[in-house]
């Protein structure tokens, strides 16, 4: 039997720790991942006890990173990407420089020189992709719209990172000059840093978009023709794994971010759907490592030698983030909902973090206790934020009822928040009012066209309306679960209203405003499973559709036709 056993124990333990604690977190009411935490606080070096090795679950950690960006990339297509481009490129930028300058601001109060007060601010200024994910995935929001923007805003704020990691020991000795281990280098040096740095990244995504694109569904495709599952299964981990290691290795980009394109490329692929499933163990098995290393990282003396820094990072993680992602989301004229929700998943830091922390520490920016504080805020918010997402509903619903500027701010002037006033009036009698024009909406509204039936889109997407206008098509941007939006899309006098849309909306009352201002409107609602179904049905609400039934019943009409159509003119 071999000697050394420290990745067993390591695994071992973390797994059974985890196991535990997180029962007890969700016996409490609490998330579990807060468990999960707490168990790598027990194995910590700072606390008495079993050891675990950091170095090995740090590397763990990274694997279930890897897998699980590859596994949102499954489901987040450049196309959805593109979509939100408009928010989260200006959003993402504009809220790391307010984190950062918050950041720096209690820095320098404190005394900390401009390197070290930097370096700190934009520790605070990145979210967790991870946790985000987690908690997307948990609610079923991750194929919404405020989940696309959010998951985008993440992406690029990963991207912005990524430049900072290779440039900051290039320009370290321009922020701290003459600190010992610190090379100083010149304008042109760090000019080309920059260039070489932006090169490679952006190498990188042109090859993912035009040669991945191509060669990993089809890689997907030739292996799934062997029949052989478990080399399914090893395709989509060596995709994965392999391709985040090649990002990082050749192009200098986070092995995070590799795997995310190497995802989205395959996605492509018709057997996406499938290796995210076959993937989807690993990535939660991975995913629980990861968050029990980052409490082996956590000093506990950090919560009584330093309070009133801890507490500061806390506001400006918590607080100053949040709400300046909430101000900017309202700024781009979004529903306050969607800013409530983007700047909750924003509230929280980690991966990122750690690794401009460790960083910072090794190229002498920062001091010591500097790590601590970061990783100390990371656990506070992180465990924080699950609970966080479920407020969003309760205070939007609060915020509407007590404040007049709230309520006028959901009914500010938006030019897609109302339909133009040249729509051709032949539309707005009878028509269909369509909610949500996803991938089900799309092809809906394709039908109703076709057959030249009036209809008015409502989304949630700034940037879909403008798409539909752009096509001559009636759309109107905006939350249905508020009246005036209904009433923008002339609900009072629509023939029948379509709920189409992909993410858990509050339903009943979406119909509710619709019969209160149209009491003869029929209603059609699209559902998930047979659950949701009988109690939609049961309450009334409408005709109701199942996803899994629709498309059994169309499989199984395509077979009868086919075996009892002559075979001459089935073929014809």
């Amino acid at each position: 039997m071999p000697h050394d056993v420290s990745l067993i124990a390591t695994i071992a333990t973390a797994f059974g720790l985890a196991m535990a604690f997180g029962l007890v977190a969700a016996r409490l009411r609490m998330p579990p991942l807060v468990g999960y935490l707490l168990a790598g606080i027990v194995v910590s070096p700072a606390t008495p006890g079993f050891v675990a090795d950091v170095g090995l679950a740090g590397q763990l950690a990274e694997i279930g990173v890897m897998l699980l960006m590859f596994g949102v990339g499954l489901h987040f297509s450049v196309k959805d990407l593109l979509a939100v481009r408009r928010i989260a490129l200006p959003g993402a930028i504009v809220q790391i420089g307010v984190a950062t300058l918050l950041g720096m601001g209690v820095a320098t109060w404190w005394g900390w020189d401009l390197g070290a007060a930097l370096v700190f601010g934009l520790c605070l200024s990145v979210a967790s992709t991870v946790v985000l994910l987690r908690a997307l995935e948990a609610r079923g929001l991750l194929s919404t719209v405020n989940g696309q923007i959010a998951v985008g805003w993440l992406v690029v704020e990963d991207l912005v990172m990524v430049v900072v990691l290779v440039l900051l020991p290039a320009v370290a000795g321009v922020l701290s000059p003459g600190r010992a281990g610190v090379a100083e280098l010149s304008g042109a040096s760090i000019g080309a840093t920059v260039g070489l740095t932006l090169a490679k990244v952006t190498a990188f995504i042109l090859i993912m978009l035009v040669v991945g694109r191509r060669v990993l569904p089809q890689l997907l495709w030739r292996v799934a023709r062997t029949g052989s599952q478990e080399l399914f299964t090893l395709t989509v981990v060596a995709v994965a794994v392999g391709v985040a290691f090649g990002a990082g290795k050749l192009f200098d980009v986070s092995f995070a971010l590799g795997a995310f394109f190497a995802g989205m490329m395959m996605r492509e692929s018709e057997f996406a759907r499938r290796a995210a499933d076959e993937s989807l163990p690993l990535r939660d098995a991975f995913a629980v490592l990861f968050f029990v290393s980052v409490g082996m990282l956590f000093d506990p003396a950090v919560l009584w030698t330093q309070p009133g820094k801890l507490l500061a990072v806390v506001a400006i993680v918590m607080v100053g983030k949040t709400l300046a992602a909430a101000a900017l989301v309202l700024l781009f004229r979004y529903p306050m909902r969607t800013a409530l929700a983007v700047a909750v998943s924003l509230a929280q830091i980690g991966e990122f973090s750690f690794i401009l922390a460790g960083l910072g520490v090794s190229l002498g920016l920062l001091p010591p206790q500097a790590q601590s504080l970061v990783l100390a805020g990371a656990l506070i918010s992180i465990a924080a934020n699950a609970s966080l997402f479920a407020l969003v509903e309760p205070v939007h619903e609060w915020t509407m009822k007590r404040y007049a500027w709230a309520r006028r701010l959901e009914m500010r002037g938006d030019p897609l928040g109302e339909l133009p006033m040249s729509t051709d009036e032949k539309l707005l009698q009878g028509q269909v009012v369509l909610v949500g024009h996803g991938r089900v909406g799309r092809r809906i509204a394709q039908t109703l066209t076709e057959r030249r039936l009036p209809f008015v889109v409502v989304d949630l997407s700034r940037e879909v309306v403008e798409a539909l206008r752009e096509q001559g098509l009636a759309a109107v941007s905006g939350d249905a679960q508020t009246p005036e939006v209904l009433v923008q899309a002339h609900i009072a006098r629509a023939s029948m209203l379509v709920l189409a849309m992909s993410d858990a909306v509050d339903v009943r009352r979406i119909v509710d405003i619709a019969r209160t201002l149209n009491p003869s409107v029929a209603v059609v609602l699209r559902c998930h499973n047979d659950e949701e179904a009988q109690l939609f049905t049961r309450d009334g609400l409408g005709q109701v559709f199942v996803d899994e039934q629709e498309l059994a019943r169309g499989m199984g009409q395509h077979i009868v036709d086919t075996l009892t159509t002559p075979h001459k003119e089935a073929h014809r």
